[in-house]
């Protein structure tokens, strides 16, 4: 048999993945805090409230898609895969999330 046809041994490969997420929604977390931070520190402009607004509302998305990842890996002992168009909104909403800390920090 190849490696594809065998059956699936989870172990603890969802544990994992779940704290993974966990790391990764914290780590979200944090750069959001920042911008709001860098946003508010200082001289107080209409592009770094608007860079904050984004920032934070890319983080709100993001934990939501997060939330429902790790609840889908705690619902059963051999979750799905990640489907393609919420692997590619969770890269792009932590991408987007970093650049926009990072042009309220640089900027």
């Amino acid at each position: 048999m190849t490696e594809g046809n065998l059956p699936r041994d989870p172990g603890l490969q969802p544990e994992r993945t779940r704290l993974a997420w966990r790391r990764t929604t914290l780590a979200s977390t944090v750069a959001a805090v920042l911008a709001v931070r860098a946003a508010l520190r200082g001289e107080v402009s209409a592009s770094g409230v608007v860079a904050c607004a984004l920032c934070c509302g890319l983080w709100l998305a993001f934990l939501l898609l997060a939330h429902r990842r790790i609840h889908a890996l705690s619902a059963t002992p051999s979750p799905a895969a990640l489907a393609p168009r919420h692997a590619t909104a969770v890269a792009l909403c932590a991408v987007a999330t970093a650049v926009c800390a990072t042009a309220l920090v640089v900027v």
